[in-house]
């Protein structure tokens, strides 16, 4: 029986030819040209993990993001109906020849979560949405639905009169409705209230005519000015301090009242609630600097005193689960909030609890445990906000999915990289395509497949200068693969601290009454894992008035028409020397004002709205692109007209600018900055949207390192930067050291922490299990007792032997 088994397995027909739904295991790129991009073909392997590396400002982004992602995204948009497009975003084909093997791409990026005051990292993971259907479930004594819970849903009641047909005749009825909400009516649900100083917001020893209000855009000859002027409530002539009571009751307080001005139709109101309004509905950091700087000047926040900063009225505070309310299940530590929905257990909501324990569990898995669903979006770091937006893909089914992360180890420890790490592994292993733009060689070494862009950024990058595994990136001499393994090392001597600030009984955020001397006249590197408290420590606890210039991880805030020029103040000395050397104005040389092409405004190109289609932007026919009038630009300094001049990199306009004709110091001591920070290839008027991260991050580098203060604190200055440009960077630290400037830098990369004089490591945990200094002393103190996650780990980067 054998024999015959074999004879028939001998003679049976070859394995038939691979399916043909199998031959499309590759994404295809031809001939991309997006930003910087230099007609890029590459081919990259789908259902592996790869990894885009190269130095900042190399075209990864543009690559990965601007190309792939926006691709995908925009073919996955046209699958829709019209009808549907038109209420989404819509996208421009990227400049590309050929896109093939496209797969959905779920894009997790950095974009900080929505500022809006309203925002909490539970609404914007729907744990809050779980946890409101369970109090409106189990909650006792039962106040409502889960509207009853919920901080943006404002109790009201009404009744009236309802018309409709029954029985081929006409009813009218009386109908009342009530709707039960959890918002607390004091603070409207954002959790403080405001108290405004009005001497901040006028003069009263002037008059309406005078032009008494100290607030932006409130002068006298501006609409807002006219308008209080004419209202006819008020007498114009006198000044504020005379006014009757019900005088300064109408300017501050009166309620919307119909009224018209120079013969046009408007409501006026008064002050305070135009104010709030304007101004205090949004979130003080998203307003434009000059409005922000008044409103910190005459508004003072406080939190709400019927609520205690809950949010939520009496009513949901007294519904309680197990002895818990929500207000209290919101304020807990996201891994304790999940050990007691844990131990809850009713059949009647078993599936809520699943998907809640699955959504809690999530937090803790990613790191992020040390969160409370309370903590405003607003406040999240970039690496939390991604991980943040991560958590809704842990759990799916999905498979064969692309998934893009943009530096997902951003703000992490190196004990919690290995974890983030396991995750990307464990998405790939389901299936999907993982394409990962990454600096650290702890993500690198665990690649499938590398893509390596340069060599250099701007318009020396954008091309492919390796492709293949990790090995083959070691030996292949680029700049990644010749940094991909360098170590810094301890430094052998270390700076001797000039003073120190005190800070004493620290308790903000997790912060347990920290009492810690910070050295003055030194570079101090502030460690631990994330949600140690180390933000907590050099943003909320240093002493005040003592010089601090703090630069955080903010986005900086501009349009298209902003640029380095603009944003740096570069602009400002350069209109003028050039008005100067041809007897104009400086208005003339602003794409903004007087010199703007009438034909674009200013922008240098023509955008033609196309609805559900995406816009096409043209370049100007008249200003061909150079965004001024053509009489501008026959004004010259040094030879070049003010296009040209902005068309420059920056290490051209810093030679330009530094002698000859064109001298002009003041422009010549930002792009010095400029090239500091290693930002010497970026053109002058380059626009701020098409930067990248690492990009962003220099450029307020630069513009803060002219700002007076003896000490700078840094917040993970190293977001971003390759591995070649951090030492640059140390070099950048180390002359602002030496100049006198005292520099503290929350940070996590090894490198600085290696290259410090002085660690402050906080934890050893996160959330409640930090917020205590686990260690200060040098770093090779630091290595030598290893007593600390830091100190394991700064000693296997350095290659200690213990």
């Amino acid at each position: 029986m054998s024999t015959a088994r074999s004879t028939v397995e001998s003679t049976s027909a070859p394995a038939p030819a691979s399916h043909p739904a199998d031959t499309h295991d590759w994404i295809r790129v031809l001939g991309a040209r997006e930003n910087n991009l230099r007609d890029v073909s590459i081919e990259i392997p789908k259902r592996r993990l790869t990894v885009f590396t190269g130095v900042s400002g190399s075209g990864k982004s543009s690559l990965v993001f601007a190309t792939i992602a926006a691709e995908s995204q925009r073919l996955i948009n046209e699958t829709y109906s019209t009808f549907v497009q038109g209420f989404m975003p819509t996208l421009a084909r990227p400049d590309v020849d050929v896109l093939e093997g496209l797969t959905t791409a779920i894009v997790v990026d950095q974009r900080r979560l929505g500022a809006d005051p309203r925002s909490t990292v539970g609404t914007a993971t729907d744990a809050n949405a779980l946890l409101r259907i369970l109090f409106s479930r189990l909650g006792r004594p039962r106040i409502g639905s889960a509207k009853a819970f919920s901080f943006n849903v404002a109790s009201i009641s009404g009744a009236g009169a309802v018309t409709f047909e029954r029985g081929g005749t006409t009813v009218k009825e009386r109908r009342d409705f009530t709707i039960t909400g959890g918002m607390c009516p004091r603070c409207e649900g954002t959790g403080s209230v405001t108290d405004i100083d009005v001497t901040q917001l006028y003069d009263d020893t002037k008059s309406l005519d005078d032009g008494p209000f100290t607030i932006p855009g409130y002068s006298a000859d501006g609409w807002y000015g006219r308008i209080y002027s004419g209202c006819g409530f008020l007498d114009p002539g006198k000044p504020i301090r005379e006014y009757t009571e019900r005088e300064l009751h109408d300017l501050l307080h009166k309620e919307p009242t119909k009224i018209k001005v120079d013969g046009i139709n408007i409501t006026y109101e008064g002050l305070i609630p135009k104010i709030r309004k304007s101004m205090l509905s949004k979130d003080v950091d998203s307003l434009q600097p000059h409005v922000r700087a008044f409103v910190e000047r005459a508004v003072t926040f406080t939190t709400c005193p019927e609520c205690a900063g809950t949010r939520l009225n009496e009513g949901a505070r007294s519904s309680k689960v197990a002895g818990i309310s929500i207000a209290d299940a919101c304020a807990m530590q996201i891994s304790d909030l999940a050990e007691w929905v844990r131990a809850l257990d009713d059949a009647s909501v078993a599936p809520l609890l699943a998907s809640l324990q699955h959504t809690l569990d999530s937090f803790t898995g990613i790191g992020l445990g040390y969160l409370s669903l309370e903590r405003p979006s607003g406040t999240l770091s970039g690496g939390e906000a991604q991980r943040v937006k991560m958590i809704r893909h842990l759990g799916s089914a999905l498979t064969d999915v692309t998934y893009v992360f943009d530096e997902p180890t951003t703000g992490l420890h190196p004990h919690d990289v290995q974890r983030m790490n396991a995750l990307l592994l464990r998405l790939r292993d389901k299936g999907n395509t993982v394409l990962v733009v990454e600096h650290k060689p702890e993500v690198i070494a665990i690649a499938d497949h590398v893509v390596d862009l340069g060599p250099g950024a701007g318009t020396a990058g954008g091309t492919v200068c390796f492709e293949g595994t990790v090995e083959g990136l070691r030996a292949s001499g680029t700049t990644t693969g010749r940094h991909v393994d360098d170590r810094a090392a301890l430094k052998g001597s270390v700076r001797t601290p000039t003073g120190a600030l005190r800070v004493r009984g620290a308790s903000t955020h997790n912060l347990r009454d920290v009492d810690v001397d910070v050295p003055l006249g030194v570079l101090v590197a502030v460690t631990g894992v994330a949600g140690s408290g180390k933000s907590s420590l050099v943003h909320g606890s240093l002493p005040a008035g003592a010089g601090v210039v703090s630069i955080d991880q903010g986005g900086i805030r501009g349009s298209r028409r902003s640029n380095p020029a603009t944003y740096t103040g570069l602009l400002e000395p350069v209109r003028k020397a050039f008005a100067k050397a041809n007897g104009v104005k400086p208005a003339l040389f602003s794409s903004n004002s007087e010199g703007a092409c009438p034909t674009c405004g200013g922008a240098g190109v023509v955008y033609t709205d196309l609805v559900v289609v995406a816009g096409v932007a043209t370049t100007c026919d008249e200003c061909e692109g150079r965004r001024f009038q053509a009489a501008v630009l026959e004004h010259r300094l040094g030879g070049k007209d003010i296009s040209e001049v902005l068309a420059m990199p920056v290490s051209e306009a810093l030679e330009f600018f530094g002698s000859g004709e064109a001298r002009t110091p003041a422009a010549h001591r930002v792009l010095a900055r400029l090239a500091d920070v290693g930002l010497g290839y970026l053109t002058l008027g380059q626009p701020l949207t098409t930067l990248s991260g690492g990009e962003r991050q220099r450029l307020k580098l630069a513009v803060h390192t002219a700002e007076p203060g003896g000490v700078y604190v840094l917040d993970e200055p190293t977001a971003g930067l390759h591995l070649a440009d951090v030492e640059q960077l140390l070099g950048l630290l180390d002359r602002l050291v030496d100049s006198g400037t005292s520099v503290v830098v929350v940070e996590h990369h090894q490198a600085v922490v290696a290259h410090a004089d002085w660690v402050i490591d906080l934890g050893p945990g996160a959330g409640h299990d930090g917020g205590r200094v686990v260690f200060e002393g040098t770093p090779a103190d630091l290595v030598a007792a290893r007593s600390t996650l830091t100190g394991e780990h700064l000693a296997a980067y350095v290659g200690a032997v213990g």
